[in-house]
């Protein structure tokens, strides 16, 4: 573990209340939260800030389960978009719920009656020291710049800063009073007098930006406007938001000396046959593992029974229609998608070129994926010993050793068919493990008890007619891969968000190339395992 998974786990901890003891005769964070929006309407009133067009208000529902009420629309149950389990005493916010921020600007680099003469700072993400303070600036801005591009609005000393562009979540204090570009925010929280908040959302949010629905730009990843609104904060009582950054703030030089330690063994280590084995994963992918048979069925055949299935599924009620279905196809050397009526270029989705015989699909085209439930509507008070009529709880450890049989959690058979039921698996179906150890997979085998799966587990139920050990293989290296960039080197990390998931895209090989594929790979690796 480097340095900065270390980091990123304790803050992980902190985020989720594991990392210091709740107080009982601490105020929930529930009233917080009404101060925060009684200073919200103040301001308001008082014209300082604008009124949210469609704030966020989240809940729980009659049944235990996480609602969220957006603007005048209807409460929408949001159990598969909460991130984690929180105390009882803190409450799930949204980003704009609880800070006031703006975006900074860039003047013209060839004007430069904005740039002669600088008396201003003016802060780049490369002034940005991670988790420090901004004292100087590489470059300034002069007086016109201020008036005319700023309208004389700098962040005042104090001020929380955070990327949000290409590089996202990098976060500084300002020590000076500075401008700063467009791809940082000034972060302002609600009810900080004392600065608590700013001290809390300094240490937290370079995990929780990671949280954020990313857009792939052309140097890195961004948070637009409407990402930035909807990171999801947990909120910690007031009190406990003190003691939590008082913790990190102990801890912290001790991880920086880990750091440097596990830093300098990890160069001392040889990392090739793991790098060889990517490589051999990455070739496999991109159709340059073993050759095109032109005997091969093209996968565009293989795509038309895809798509058959899918619409016998449909018909059979077992899926729902998709209005848009994803078509994706190349034209004059780019790639575009279908849906509907509307085509538009995925170039920049594209991250290789496969062959000619080979096709795209997107995940959402290929199968059906759920996580499992949200913690509280399954906790342990409610399992019970096996019996006659109980049914199994499947946990991380199945999908993680490989193995139906582990594990002793069941609830009653009552319970299953009332709130658990769409948790349900299948023979075939795969387990995925999404918290922690993300990414492992198990295959259902025929024999197994009637089960759900947990929280830690996602369900993959594969309808397309393709190799699953293809999938599996292809699911290990970019889906596990995308896990962790969704996390950021965390070593708790989790599945990326549904959307994003079921976005990916499959390069689909003729279904007999899937297979050659598939025996060249285990050939390769086998040899690589020598190497240890």
């Amino acid at each position: 573990m480097t340095g900065q998974q270390l980091k990123n786990s304790i803050l992980q901890m902190a985020v989720q209340g594991k990392l210091v003891p709740q107080d009982p005769n601490d105020e929930p964070a529930s009233v917080l939260l009404e101060r925060i929006r009684k200073e919200k309407e103040q301001l308001i009133k008082d014209g300082k800030i604008k009124k949210e067009k469609n704030p966020s208000i989240i809940f729980r529902g009659a049944d235990n389960l996480p609602y969220e009420k957006v603007g005048n629309n209807e409460p929408v149950c949001i159990t598969d978009e909460v991130p984690f389990d929180i105390p009882d005493t803190w409450e799930w916010v949204r980003f704009s719920s609880v800070v006031n921020y703006s975006m900074g600007k860039t003047p013209q680099r060839k004007a430069t009656e904005y740039w002669n003469n600088p008396t201003h700072s003016w802060v780049s993400i490369a002034d940005m020291v991670a988790d420090g303070h901004i004292s100087k600036t590489k470059e300034g801005v002069n007086d016109y710049a201020s008036d005319k591009i700023f309208k004389g609005k700098k962040s005042p000393a104090g001020t929380l800063l955070m990327s949000f562009k290409l590089t996202v979540g990098k976060v500084s204090l300002l020590d000076i009073d500075a401008f700063h570009n467009e791809a940082i925010i000034s972060i302002y929280p609600f009810v900080d007098d004392d600065k608590t908040m700013t001290s809390y959302l300094f240490a937290v949010m370079p995990l929780l930006s990671k949280l954020g629905e990313t857009k792939t730009a052309i140097k890195g990843n961004t948070l637009n406007s409407d990402s930035l609104d909807n990171l999801w904060i947990p909120l910690p009582p007031f009190n406990e938001q003190k003691r939590i950054c008082a913790k990190l703030n102990d801890l912290i030089p001790f991880i920086d000396k880990y750091g440097k330690y596990a830093q300098e063994v990890s160069t001392l280590r040889t990392s090739f046959p793991e790098q060889l084995k990517k490589s051999i994963l990455q070739e496999a992918v991109q159709g340059k593992l073993v050759p095109q048979d032109p005997n091969d069925e093209p996968a565009s055949v293989l795509l038309e029974r895809i798509r058959a299935e899918k619409q016998a599924l449909v018909e059979a009620g077992k899926i729902k229609k998709d209005k848009n279905e994803s078509i994706i196809f190349r034209r004059d050397n780019s790639h575009y998608e279908k849906r509907g009526s509307e085509e538009v270029c995925i170039d920049d989705e594209i991250l290789f070129e496969v062959p000619s015989s080979w096709a795209l699909i997107r995940l959402n085209d290929i199968g059906i994926y759920r996580k499992g439930p949200f913690g509280s509507s399954l906790t342990k008070s409610m399992f019970v010993p096996k019996g006659d009529d109980t049914v199994k709880v499947y946990e991380q450890k199945n999908a993680i050793q490989k193995d139906h049989t582990l594990g002793t959690y069941y609830i009653t058979r009552q319970y299953y068919e009332s709130k658990m039921k769409s948790f349900t698996v299948e023979p075939g179906d795969i387990l995925v493990s999404c918290a922690g150890t993300i990414g492992e997979t198990y295959v259902l085998p025929e024999q197994i008890e009637l089960g759900i799966i947990n929280q830690a587990l996602m369900r993959m139920t594969i309808y397309a007619p393709i190799d699953l050990n293809y999938f599996l293989m292809y699911f290990d290296y970019v889906l596990k891969q995308t896990a962790k960039d969704s996390s950021k080197g965390s070593a708790i990390k989790n599945i990326p968000p549904f959307e994003i998931f079921k976005k990916l895209i499959l390069p689909l090989p003729p279904i007999e190339e899937q297979k050659r594929i598939v025996l060249k790979v285990r050939e390769l690796e086998n040899l690589c395992n020598l190497l240890y």
